[in-house]
């Protein structure tokens, strides 16, 4: 079946001016033009369109989305790329969504964010090695296990984790000072989002998981200490939080 410019402009909300454009440099060429100067469009030229409307989501200039697909790429090879793509830009939206989660509740506590400093992290896998040393010396002593052998650092990765679980055991802290239960529902959606947050970012986590290494830091002296120093009783509160979430699940 063939499509003439206004029908393929109702189709795709693309407007025929665009349409004539793409024509004109080549980008989507019509595939049958008749003896009035009329453009039909096929299966493929839609396909095609498809592609290009894609890669214009993703604000690939048109002079290099034509490079693209006048490649040696299949239809399937193209749009597991796109595919790529747009996994990339949901994590940055995730991202941003969840700056803006954290923007509301400092809003909400009336305090101000000092996000300059916030998302600064560290710059360099070095920096990084350096502020576990003291966590790291102490579970080669006490269990071990080397963190930094074992675990390769990805610094924007290792940035963005420590923000994530910062902003996470804050609100942990904020939940126990304003007398909200382990068991509420609010505190089960924060446990949530955080397990979600981990498996996300490659780090296999189910609620028992998370109930068990909570576990672990009430009865380790380092960890617990790390949580205590910030609210009283924060470690208690975290695990019978995440057994009681785990217990639902």
């Amino acid at each position: 079946m063939l499509y003439t410019v206004k029908e393929v402009s109702e189709i795709t909300k693309v407007t025929v001016k665009a349409l004539h454009h793409y024509h004109k440099i080549g980008l989507l060429l019509p595939c049958k033009v008749n003896e009035a100067g009329y453009r039909f469009y096929g299966t493929k030229e839609l396909e095609r369109l498809q592609q290009i409307l894609f890669y214009r989501e993703l604000d690939f200039p048109l002079k290099e989305i034509k490079q693209i697909l006048n490649g040696e790429h299949d239809r399937l090879s193209i749009l597991n790329s796109q595919k790529k793509l747009l996994q990339s830009r949901i994590k940055k939206m995730e991202r941003l969504i969840d700056t803006i989660d954290q923007s509301i509740w400092y809003t909400a506590k009336g305090e101000h964010m000092d996000q300059k400093e916030m998302f600064k992290g560290f710059n360099t896998s070095e920096e990084w090695t350096d502020a576990l040393q003291e966590q790291n010396e102490y579970l080669k002593e006490h269990y071990q296990y080397d963190l930094l052998e074992k675990n390769e650092i990805d610094v924007q990765e290792m940035n963005e984790s420590a923000l994530e679980a910062k902003c996470f055991i804050e609100k942990m802290a904020d939940a126990l000072k304003n007398g909200i239960k382990h068991n509420d529902g609010r505190i089960n959606k924060l446990i949530d989002k955080h397990i979600h947050f981990l498996n996300d970012h490659g780090h296999q986590t189910k609620a028992a998981d998370f109930a068990m290494q909570t576990r672990f830091f009430l009865n380790d002296d380092f960890h617990r200490n790390m949580l205590e120093s910030q609210q009283t009783g924060l470690s208690y509160y975290l695990c019978l939080a995440a057994e009681d979430f785990a217990s639902v699940q």
